[in-house]
């Protein structure tokens, strides 16, 4: 069994997981939303009142929130219901399929997972949530 990693280099390798996973995401969502990024179809933006309306804003807002560390737990909670709902209404209810090897949902599900992990650990210490969070243990 190898021993537990060197605390610095898991708050390390946690922020730039929390980093790269939430601009990945931040950019589907800009895609999505005001069609940067080549857009979501055809460079174009979906409709915002549409089901890809709705998840750009929640991937854009969320994606943002997740990358400097602000409201962590919360956003990355809605994230995963996000990813969810697409896994099984878009992937899963396209085609019938439910393996992701069939339904090519890879994606929401690595999501998904990547979401949980900071739903429950949090964004790390180097994050607006820790900064917050000493500054109010400090004022105690």
């Amino acid at each position: 069994m190898l021993p537990d990693a060197n605390p610095r280099l898991r708050a390390l390798t946690q922020t730039t997981l929390r980093i790269a996973a939430g601009l990945a995401f931040f950019v589907h969502g800009t895609q999505k939303l005001f069609g940067w990024f080549g857009g979501f179809t055809h460079g174009e933006a979906a409709e915002l009142m549409s089901r890809y309306g709705v998840a750009g804003v929640i991937e854009t807002v969320a994606g943002a929130g997740i990358v400097v560390g602000l409201f962590t737990r919360s956003l990355a909670t809605l994230a995963v219901a996000e990813m969810a709902v697409a896994y099984f209404w878009i992937h899963v209810g396209g085609n019938a399929k439910l393996l992701w090897w069939q339904n090519h949902g890879e994606l929401p599900i690595l999501y998904a997972s990547i979401w949980l992990f900071f739903a429950v650990w949090g964004p790390g210490p180097h994050s607006i949530d820790a900064g917050l969070r000493a500054s109010r243990e400090d004022a105690k």
